[in-house]
């Protein structure tokens, strides 16, 4: 079999790109998007972030391409639809980066209930707002979470460290051990909606989670109940948040994702009431390191696979 030749799109963690090397395969690093269509004509396996959209026209120039490699969680920038028709496999880290994801949406939760950036730029400004910046106990708290994967189970096991009441909603009902385990409940949507202080995503987009949080579901929320969102922009209908965020319906909400990156919806991101993160959720050193490393391993794996297959 002649060498494989790996193409990485975006940048990942060196140690990854060792381990790849230390395999025999040719690593070849893309130095312009807009080369991509030819560069993929000769390429055996590509190796893509968030950033780099792998479209039909894109996978149906890859004459020789067998694999493509998301260092990361989401796929929503891959035609799965166009690869699984041409027989390309699609892989990805969605474990790499879990703590760290749910490190994030547990800060911003703090965030929220303590008025920490208004704390934190009213001290710069001179100002001593004590009395003011009066906030809420997480404690005794209703968390609501959307999804219960990777990221969302280590989410719920950190608020019940804190003492909070876990409400769960996801498309197949958890096991009534793992349930038991977090003392949590699981509730269809519209019941979670109704029952949460706070509503946490952590699903992936796809058809049927894309707008899954529009004006009628945030109807459906508790007065000034908080949302977090570190999952897909595209999840939460944002005009819908908007209106729910000036007439007061909800109290706030925390963004680490949007439905266009960098965000055009300026308002949104300026109110007040709302913390705004630029896609951080993965962004630590030990994540990006672990992503890097882990999809190394799942590619030689894939490959070695193939060759023996094929012999």
């Amino acid at each position: 079999m002649s060498t494989v030749r790996i193409l990485i799109c975006d940048p990942i963690d060196p140690e990854g790109i060792e381990k790849l090397k230390k395999a025999s395969f040719n690593v070849a690093f893309l130095m312009r998007r807009e080369m991509l269509k030819k560069e993929i004509q000769d390429c055996d396996v590509l190796i893509v972030r968030s950033r780099t959209k792998v479209t039909r026209e894109i996978i149906e120039s890859g004459k020789h391409l067998k694999l493509i490699a998301r260092a990361g969680s989401g796929l929503d920038n891959i035609d799965l639809k166009a690869a699984e028709e041409k027989g390309i496999a699609v892989i990805n880290t969605p474990e790499a980066s879990a703590d760290s994801v749910a490190e994030l949406t547990i800060g911003l939760m703090v965030a929220l209930a303590r008025k920490m950036i208004l704390a934190d730029s009213s001290m710069k400004q001179g100002k001593w707002l004590k009395k003011e910046l009066m906030g809420f106990l997480l404690k005794g708290k209703k968390l609501g979470l959307i999804g219960l994967g990777n990221i969302g189970l280590r989410v719920a096991r950190i608020a019940k460290a804190m003492g909070m009441k876990i409400l769960v909603t996801k498309r197949v009902p958890p096991s009534p051990e793992l349930l038991k385990s977090l003392e949590a409940e699981f509730l269809p949507l519209d019941e979670l909606l109704r029952q949460s202080d706070i509503v946490s995503i952590h699903v992936p987009l796809s058809k049927e989670t894309r707008n899954m949080i529009d004006a009628e579901e945030i109807g459906k929320m508790k007065d000034g109940a908080f949302l977090i969102n570190t999952s897909r922009g595209e999840i939460v209908n944002e005009k819908a948040l908007l209106n729910a965020l000036r007439s007061g319906k909800l109290g706030g909400a925390a963004l680490d994702v949007y439905s266009v990156e960098p965000p055009e919806n300026l308002e949104l991101i300026k109110r007040p009431n709302v913390i705004c993160t630029p896609h951080i959720g993965a962004q630590t050193v030990e994540a990006q390191r672990e992503a890097s490393i882990r999809l190394a391993e799942k590619i030689i794996r894939f490959l070695h696979g193939s060759k023996s297959n094929s012999s």
